[in-house]
C-alpha cells in the first residue's frame, strides 16, 4: 500500500509539473506553444525548403486569385489591361493580402504558395519567371515580413480570363 501511495503522489508531483509547464492541461489536453517553423532553401533562394505547422494550428486555404485590371483603357482582356507579370504579380499578392486581413493574418502567416504563370507574349510566350520574382519579393523576405513560404510555381497554358498571366493561391497557418 505505500508504495502505491509512493507511487500516486509521485505521478500526481508530475502532473503538476507538466501541467505548469504547458505541456498537457488540467484537463489533459495538449497545450505546449510550438511554433510554425521554416527551413530556408539552399543558396538564399527567398523561400522555403519546408514549412513544419503544428497540430492545433489554424490553417486557412485561399482560393486561386488573378490581379485586377491595371490600365482600364487598355483593350478588354488583353495582358496590357492587366500589366506585365511583376504588375500583375503584386496586384495579386495585394488582393490575397487584404483577403488574410479578413482572417485575421498576414502575409507572414503564408505557409504554402502556388504561383500559375501564363507565358508572357513579351517574352515568346515563356512565363517570366524574373518578373514574377520582382513583384514576390516586394512582400516576402523583407525587413518588415522576413517570413517566406513554401512554393511551386508553374507555367500552365492559360488562365480564367483572356490577358492574365498570374493566379497565386496560398495556405496560412497560425500557430495555437
Amino acid at each position: 500500500m505505500a508504495r502505491f501511495l509512493g507511487a500516486l503522489a509521485l505521478t500526481a508531483v508530475l502532473a503538476g509539473i507538466i501541467t505548469e509547464a504547458g505541456i498537457i492541461s488540467s484537463s489533459g489536453t495538449a497545450t505546449a506553444k510550438q511554433p510554425i517553423t521554416r527551413t530556408d532553401a539552399a543558396g538564399g533562394f527567398p523561400i522555403s525548403a519546408a514549412v513544419s505547422v503544428p497540430a492545433g494550428s489554424d490553417v486557412v486555404y485561399l482560393s486561386g486569385m488573378t490581379p485586377s485590371v491595371a490600365d482600364p483603357s487598355a483593350p478588354k482582356g488583353s495582358p496590357q489591361a492587366y500589366g506585365d507579370t511583376a504588375t500583375q504579380t503584386v496586384s495579386t499578392l495585394n488582393k490575397i493580402k487584404e483577403a488574410l486581413a479578413a482572417q485575421k493574418l498576414t502575409l507572414g502567416d503564408v505557409v504554402m504558395m502556388h504561383v500559375y504563370l501564363v507565358g508572357d507574349p513579351a517574352h515568346d510566350g515563356k512565363m517570366d519567371f524574373a518578373g514574377m520574382m520582382s513583384g514576390y519579393t516586394q512582400f516576402f523576405g523583407t525587413a518588415e515580413q522576413p517570413n517566406k513560404p513554401a512554393r511551386t510555381t508553374v507555367q500552365v497554358a492559360g488562365l480564367a480570363a483572356p490577358g492574365l498571366m498570374v493566379e497565386i493561391e496560398v495556405i496560412a497557418a497560425r500557430a495555437p
